[in-house]
């Protein structure tokens, strides 16, 4: 089968790329390498450089393909505030540009990373896929607008599609040295380097942090079952975790007592965040399989083996 995966130098499009060269697929990458990095790349892989906005690129990658993954965009909250007509030209032309040309190209199927931003902050917990959208950024509402278009590429276009609600995404190659990184990475590089580090707010916010090899297990299930077809599913733990518990883990895991700085809430954010895993479980038959600790190893295992990272 030949894949094409959008954002597939990312830190969770490499992981997912990985996998599928894995099981034998035939893969390429669309990547415009503003966040992605050619090195998370097996050396084989073509990677054809372009943004999905560019429609003749899109439509001209997606030719041959069976399956798209479609994880390229702005992936930040914060700057989707600061440039909200960047984040919808990016996140909602962009994939709708990704769509229109799978279909045209005649792909089976299309998985869409979503977000846990769409719940925004609606106080129920764990979050259930078919609450209401109350995105508090440019980037949720976007978001939601890509499960709408999926939405109706898949009822009267005749083009399967999954969407996927990512919850806290973290991981070995995710990027510690952007400001738009998560909080993970971030907060890591800060420790290795034993440099204070920032909690925006009181540090009592919630958030259910996944690994990235759980997320990729995630998005090849979805791309596979038939019970998936139309479904918007959470990807994360459900497991429910403060900021400051977070910075006591990876505290913990390096072996250093962390110096904390405290500011005002950051626009977008929300307070609290936990998933409900049942779709998950039952529709593509994932149990999260590394927890928090082991996944903060891993991570501060690979950061301080590139020198970059650390």
């Amino acid at each position: 089968m030949k894949v094409l995966v959008t954002g597939g130098a990312g830190f969770i499009g490499s992981t997912v790329v990985r996998r599928l060269l894995a099981g034998g697929q035939d893969v390429q990458v669309l990547d415009n390498l503003e966040t992605g990095k050619l090195r998370n790349l097996p050396a084989d892989v073509l990677c054809i450089k372009a943004d999905v906005r560019d429609e003749a690129a899109v439509r001209a990658a997606c030719v041959g393909c069976e399956l798209v993954i479609h994880l390229a965009a702005m992936v930040s909250v914060s700057l989707s505030t600061v440039e909200p007509e960047r984040c919808f030209d990016i996140n909602v032309s962009g994939t709708r540009n990704v769509l229109a040309a799978a279909r045209g190209a005649g792909c089976r199927r299309v998985v869409l990373a979503s977000s846990a931003a769409v719940y925004g902050d609606e106080p129920t917990l764990p979050k259930r896929e078919d609450m209401p959208a109350m995105p508090l950024s440019p980037y949720a509402y976007a978001k939601w607008q890509n499960e709408i278009d999926a939405a109706y590429f898949q009822r009267f276009c005749g083009l399967e599609t999954v969407c996927l609600r990512f919850f806290n995404v973290f991981g070995p190659r995710q990027d510690p040295a952007s400001p738009y990184s998560g909080v993970i990475s971030i907060a890591a590089r800060r420790l290795l380097s034993q440099q204070p580090f920032t909690v925006f707010g009181d540090g009592l916010q919630t958030r259910d942090f996944v690994f990235v090899e759980d997320v990729a297990a995630a998005l090849l299930a979805a791309a596979q079952s038939p019970q998936a077809v139309g479904s918007i599913i959470n990807v994360g733990r459900g497991e429910r975790v403060t900021l400051l518990q977070l910075v006591q883990e990876l505290s913990d895991v390096i072996g250093v007592q962390p110096a904390l700085q405290f500011a005002d809430p950051r626009a977008g954010d929300v307070r609290h965040s936990l998933s409900d895993v049942t779709r998950l479980r039952t529709q593509l038959g994932i149990h999260s399989q590394v927890d928090l600790k082991t996944g903060l190893a891993t991570t501060i295992d690979w950061m301080r083996s590139e020198p970059d990272a650390a």
